[in-house]
């Protein structure tokens, strides 16, 4: 049996087979809805991307959904703040090279979860981060530790300093 559907003009009651929206006697309204449905999802294409990443991207193995739903926990949002109003919301990794960038309100691991799992609730492993340097340091990470996907993890020395971790963020930068 076809899937069938109620006719979206206004007060007609008549059933029509998908993937059409208007029965033959409303038909001439059916490419009108359709193009102002394209013109919606493409309007909202981020949306759909940011979906599809936290639903299936982010979630592709068991350790990244576990990883990934600690930050939906209260324990996180805790401690998130926690480092912000420690930090100041000055990112940590400006302020070591004497820079101040105020308003950073992202909280970053300074040794990545995927290096060091046990350590993610640990404040002393958090620091504030600016969008700038979150990049550059999260390209870094893939380099030294091998974290990101498609990478695999190296067995190097995990690196707690900030000011260690900028220097080398930013000689890998210049070579």
């Amino acid at each position: 049996m076809p899937r069938v559907r109620r006719c979206r003009y206004p007060s007609c009651h008549a059933m029509v087979e998908f993937p059409n929206h208007y029965c033959s006697e409303h038909f001439e309204h059916e490419a009108e809805y359709v193009a102002s449905r394209q013109k919606w999802t493409n309007s909202n294409k981020s949306k759909a991307q940011s979906h599809k990443y936290n639903t299936v991207t982010r979630n592709r193995s068991e350790t990244k959904r576990e990883q990934y739903n600690f930050y939906r926990t209260r324990q996180w949002s805790h401690l998130r703040q926690q480092v912000l109003d420690r930090d100041h919301y000055l990112c940590q990794y400006c302020r070591a090279i004497s820079k101040l960038t105020p308003n950073s309100k992202t909280v970053d691991h300074v040794v990545p979860v995927e290096a060091r799992p046990n350590s993610k609730a640990d404040i002393n492993n958090l620091a504030v981060i600016c969008r700038q340097c979150h990049h550059k340091k999260t390209d870094w990470e893939r380099k030294y530790y091998g974290t990101g996907d498609g990478n695999t993890l190296k067995d190097v020395e995990p690196i707690t300093d900030i000011n260690r971790i900028v220097l080398m963020m930013n000689r890998k930068e210049h070579d």
